[in-house]
């Protein structure tokens, strides 16, 4: 089950890496957000690579979860209880995120793009539900990591004690996500939504 988890994580954070670095080229505007978007989506947007995203995503969400009920009573330490805790939530927001994503694109034959995923974090008082619920996904993405990373590695990067090395990934992901909520927020701003997203403000 360790295994089969494992795997289905590495295929899942390669397209987060890609989907988050993304997100950080919203500092340069939400145009330089979607012609960049325009471009790895020649990697991820086609069949095969959709299937085998979307398999990887239900394999690690239904393997995480038997890996919770099998360790909840026997965990100990900061980082096991980060790994499970990041797990879980990153669990729940991968359902909602993979439903909001298909019903736009199915339902509402709406372009999944910069405006579709910021539309609800720059409206109040819609935003106060969308930034906690995007930023505890990204920084849940990297905690995860760090739990992991502090279990895999047991040697010292350039001096760097694995211990430290975790805690370190763990305050990349927070800064990482201040950054992201910049951009996205168009330095708090506001971003301008185009009519056809006013259906995901409710509008």
């Amino acid at each position: 089950m360790k295994r089969i988890h494992y795997y289905a994580a590495i295929i899942t954070s390669i397209f987060v890496g890609l989907h988050l670095f993304n997100h950080f080229y919203s500092l340069f505007g939400s145009n330089a957000h979607i012609e960049l978007m325009h471009i790895l989506r020649i990697i991820y947007r086609n069949v095969i690579a959709e299937i085998i995203l979307l398999f990887a995503i239900v394999i690690q969400i239904i393997s995480g979860i038997k890996l919770f009920i099998q360790k909840r009573k026997t965990l100990s330490g900061f980082f096991e209880r980060l790994q499970i805790w990041t797990g879980l939530y990153l669990a729940f927001f991968f359902l909602i995120h993979l439903g909001a994503v298909l019903s736009g694109r199915l339902i509402l034959n709406l372009d999944t793009n910069f405006y579709f995923g910021v539309a609800g974090l720059n409206v109040f008082p819609l935003n106060l539900f969308f930034i906690p619920y995007y930023s505890l996904a990204i920084i849940s993405f990297f905690g995860h990591i760090s739990a992991v990373h502090s279990k895999k590695i047991k040697s010292r990067v350039l001096g760097i004690e694995p211990i430290k090395q975790s805690y370190g990934i763990l305050i990349i992901g927070i800064i990482s996500t201040l950054i992201i909520l910049y951009g996205l927020t168009n330095r708090f701003d506001g971003v301008e939504i185009p009519k056809e997203y006013d259906i995901m403000i409710g509008q």
